[in-house]
């Protein structure tokens, strides 16, 4: 009887639980297809150079720990499903039903969905999981071939995570259901909305920002009596005591408003530090720009506590807006009578303004949750391109050993040899050599060598018939020098400005070996040579002619070598090994520090980084999005069964379908473009904010010309969602009020 009862109660409720199964046979999709590229079962072809370890036992952790999210969700949901069977919960405890059994009951019902779901979810995880990997093995360079395949470990872990998440809800429910006395059950569906007024969460957010801005302006005072000059460009001035004056503002503001809190009341404390906020979030947002524009000296750390106070500015404002808003809505609704009474409008005010007044910080949270989402979405392609330009920019060689001088400071002992373990390994593998370059580099003069301020070091230099030996083995052409000049060779994120000041303050470089002139026509290179060129606080490298080279003081010794076949993992792991063990790479106070890179284990490593990124903060940012738009679909939903009546008191005094669809249309447009479009125009400020901090990352790696198409699809997958989520609830909402 009570398996009747169950399938009874789920078939009367599919309706209910439609959202419900969609959005969690989506998240169990998206779990397994990520997942099973850590199954042991799991062996696509990427060539003998490459290995899955690292991305296996990576994406397993980072899956399971975005997915807790879903604990909220299912949590969320089935409190959801618990207010809506309360009323029928409550008449059959009318008719004598045990409070455990009807906690029983429903704890079958949600868990036989979720299981639906979960089987659902599982097929749909096998397809799209070949769309994984693809993803996968185009980042290795490998063709793709549709295979379905259903992984049983992959499948166990999904199996046991969601069930016991299902487990534990449900027992949270069973517990909640026998507690509950069936008079509140009754009234499940007539409870007062609370009272926004009375809500403790905005104050304490409050406080919260106003402990931000004394910190904003304490640090802007500091950087005013460090840096600020009346030499500076004016905008550069403004930059600076804006910073400082307008948080302290913010603060005093506060204070004035503490003597007078009473008749002046909260929300206008809160309009007055909305203002500051706007004020200081935009000098905030400014500041990557301008300090680029006008060479201000802000540092990374500086960069990163502005981008700390426009975070706590944007969380201010979005709570403050949703805090606001039905006092906004309600004063534009009584000061325009014309609006008011107008079709419809009546009745939209009222259904907006009732839950505007109970639902303002659930609706703020959901508005943060889905700019965090879509900041994940468009910080991916940034950090993912980046990465994947830094690792073309410094795996241009199969096997790179350096050296550097550090923290050597006796001249006897600077690492000075050519490395012939290397020599030795590769010809016991069998592994041919193309090309081999062994060169040093040197210090122009050798007095400097004992300069060792740390972002203060000596630039090095190098011959030129070795630059060119090494350009012809990236596949540039070779490069030329007139008798008694120089040129240089720059790292990619060395800035053009940076670049720019530096030649144009040394036109001429006095070496021991005589006084050379900057060249003409080409006087700085940026063409990708590796990174291990570089000393560790230098970008640039000086190219002398091989005579002058002679008579320098020779501190570093480099050798870079490419094969004829790129060298397998296990090789390229093992010769790490060997040389680590003959040349240490620890700092050891008078001891060169020694380094060997081999393009096979940097292309793995980086790869398998830069795809677990990928895919960790695209799956989260779906998770949350999906999340977003399930708990504004379920309000809607919850409203639609709570205030049928007021429908059907609509359709009595002669209001047609076709405008009650309209209404509907507009409430529903409302509560999704709400929070949508609120999230969206601060990811306007935020995410170029962003962007400027790495612009020259970008620039150098990336390119904002690539990364513009990887924003549209971006934007492309968010009105998706959006459409397919405010669809299923439309029809969802006209079936629950018709």
């Amino acid at each position: 009887m009570y398996a009747k009862l169950v399938l009874r109660s789920a078939r009367r409720s599919v309706g209910d639980y439609l959202i419900y199964l969609v959005t969690l046979t989506l998240c169990v999709g998206l779990f397994y297809a990520f997942l099973s590229i850590s199954s042991r079962h799991y062996h696509p072809d990427i060539g003998a150079e490459f290995d899955l370890t690292f991305l296996s036992d990576g994406m397993k952790v980072a899956v399971c720990g975005v997915t807790l999210l879903l604990w909220f969700l299912i949590r969320y949901v089935n409190r959801y499903m618990l207010r809506q069977k309360q009323p029928t919960l409550a008449i059959q405890g009318v008719l004598g039903m045990e409070s455990r059994t009807m906690a029983w009951l429903f704890f079958a019902e949600t868990f036989c969905v979720s299981l639906l779901a979960l089987g659902l979810g599982i097929l749909l995880g096998v397809v799209l999981s070949q769309f994984i990997t693809a993803l996968l093995l185009a980042s290795y360079g490998q063709p793709f071939q549709l295979t379905f395949s259903l992984y049983p470990d992959t499948v166990g872990l999904t199996l046991a995570f969601f069930a016991v998440s299902f487990l534990v809800t449900g027992l949270f429910h069973v517990r909640s259901i026998r507690r509950m006395p069936l008079l509140d059950m009754l009234q499940a569906t007539r409870r007062n909305e609370g009272d926004l007024q009375r809500s403790r969460w905005m104050p304490v957010v409050t406080v919260l920002y106003l402990l931000a801005l004394v910190g904003m302006g304490a640090m802007g005072v500091w950087l005013i009596t460090l840096y600020d000059d009346p030499r500076l460009p004016l905008p550069g001035r403004v930059l600076y005591w804006a910073n400082a004056l307008l948080p302290l503002a913010g603060v005093a503001g506060s204070l004035v408003w503490l003597v007078r809190r009473k008749a002046w009341g909260f929300p206008r404390l809160l309009g007055y530090l909305m203002a500051i906020a706007v004020g200081c979030g935009l000098f905030a947002a400014l500041t990557p720009s301008f300090r680029s524009a006008y060479f201000l000296p802000l540092s990374a750390e500086n960069l990163n506590l502005y981008l700390t106070f426009l975070v706590g500015d944007v969380v201010f404002l979005i709570c403050a807006l949703f805090y606001l808003c039905a006092r906004w809505v309600a004063a534009w609704k009584a000061r325009s009578p014309a609006h008011k009474y107008t079709g419809e409008n009546l009745f939209f005010f009222g259904q907006i303004l009732s839950q505007l007044r109970s639902t303002s910080k659930s609706m703020a949270l959901i508005c943060l949750t889905l700019l965090l989402s879509l900041f994940c979405f468009l910080a991916t392609p940034a950090l993912a391109g980046w990465a994947e330009g830094y690792l073309a920019s410094r795996s241009m060689y199969d096997v790179q050993v350096s050296s550097d001088y550090n923290q050597v400071y006796d001249p006897a002992d600077l690492p000075l040899e050519g490395y012939d373990l290397v020599t030795q390994f590769l010809a016991e593998r069998e592994i041919s050599v193309a090309a081999d370059c062994t060169f040093f580099l040197y210090l122009p003069q050798a007095e400097a060598f004992h300069q060792r301020e740390k972002y203060n070091f000596p630039p090095v230099a190098m011959a030129l018939s070795d630059y060119n030996a090494i350009r012809a083995m990236a596949g540039y052409d070779p490069i030329t020098l007139a008798p008694g000049t120089f040129t240089t060779q720059w790292r990619a994120t060395a800035g053009e400005e940076d670049r720019a000041a530096f030649l144009a303050g040394h036109p001429t470089l006095d070496t021991d070996g005589g006084t050379l002139t900057l060249a003409a026509g080409t006087p700085a290179y940026t063409d990708a040579l590796g990174e291990t060129l570089y000393n560790d606080y230098t970008d640039l490298v000086y190219i002398l002619p091989d005579e002058v080279c002679q008579a320098l003081m020779p501190v570093m010794t480099n050798r870079y070598l490419t094969t004829t076949e790129p060298i397998p993992y296990a090789d390229a792991r093992d010769l790490s090994t060997a040389f680590r063990q003959t040349y240490s790479e620890d700092s050891v106070e008078g001891q060169p520090r020694y380094t060997i890179r081999t393009s096979t284990e940097q292309v793995n490593e980086s790869t398998a980084s830069t795809f677990l990124l990928r895919t960790l903060m695209t799956y989260g940012a779906v998770v949350l999005m999906v999340t977003c738009f399930t708990i504004l679909s379920l309000q809607q939903l919850w409203d639609a069964r709570q205030h049928r009546y007021r429908f059907g008191v609509l359709r009595k005094l002669g209001v047609e379908e076709r405008d009650l669809h309209r209404l509907i249309t507009r409430q529903l447009a409302f509560w999704f473009g709400l929070p949508v479009g609120v999230a969206a125009c601060f990811a306007l400020v935020v995410v170029p904010f962003f962007f400027a901090t790495i612009s020259t990352e970008i620039t150098a790696y990336l390119g904002f010309s690539v990364l513009l198409p990887q924003v549209g699809a971006i934007a492309a997958i968010l009105l998706l969602l959006l459409a397919a989520y405010y669809a299923a609830t439309y029809t969802l909402f006209r079936r629950a009020v018709g």
